[in-house]
């Protein structure tokens, strides 16, 4: 690969059979490893994010799901270091200000509404609990992403038996 690619799970991690974590096995992507996935905090996630890109000696893309696609939002409004994202597939972006968002996601509100100084695309269900379609084709207008609806996909988890979820990485591959 021309490129790293680094996972960035949302809120409780991803699972073993999260196709963030399968695609770390199968495609050598690396997780961002945040040192507590239940109770986020958006300044550390954000420097460690930070501190994992700048250990990378190649361009970066990142692979994104739920609270991850808030920590790119507001990492990228924050960084210096927005140059070295060769693109970002973000799926299934939770709406953190919404009034039945959990407690330990709403330091990530609000979330940052301008335009993304890098490629990308938003990947969303039209049945996503945490997340409104017409909520996150907002986003995706505001963060300047491509829109693919994916149907019917609950929030494109474990629990959605995607397995691998081989049309997920058809479309970040494009940054490979």
């Amino acid at each position: 690969m021309s490129a790293v690619v680094l996972t960035l799970p949302g809120w409780q991690g991803s699972g073993p059979t999260h196709w963030q974590t399968r695609w770390e096995s199968c495609h050598a992507c690396s997780r961002v490893e945040q040192r507590d996935w239940m109770h986020p905090d958006l300044d550390e996630w954000i420097a460690t994010l930070q501190a994992a890109l700048v250990r990378q000696a190649k361009p970066v893309v990142l692979a994104a799901h739920s609270l991850g696609c808030a920590l790119v939002a507001h990492w990228a409004a924050r960084s210096p270091d927005t140059h070295r994202i060769r693109g970002a597939l973000l799926v299934a972006p939770p709406d953190v200000e919404r009034e039945s968002a959990p407690q330990e996601v709403r330091g990530f509100a609000p979330l940052p509404m301008q335009r993304l100084p890098f490629p990308s695309l938003l990947v969303a269900s039209t049945s996503d609990p945490y997340c409104g379609f017409l909520r996150a084709a907002l986003l995706a207008t505001c963060w300047g992403a491509e829109f693919i609806n994916a149907g019917n996909a609950g929030h494109i988890n474990a629990d959605s038996d995607l397995a691998d979820w081989p049309y997920g990485w058809e479309l970040l591959a494009r940054w490979l």
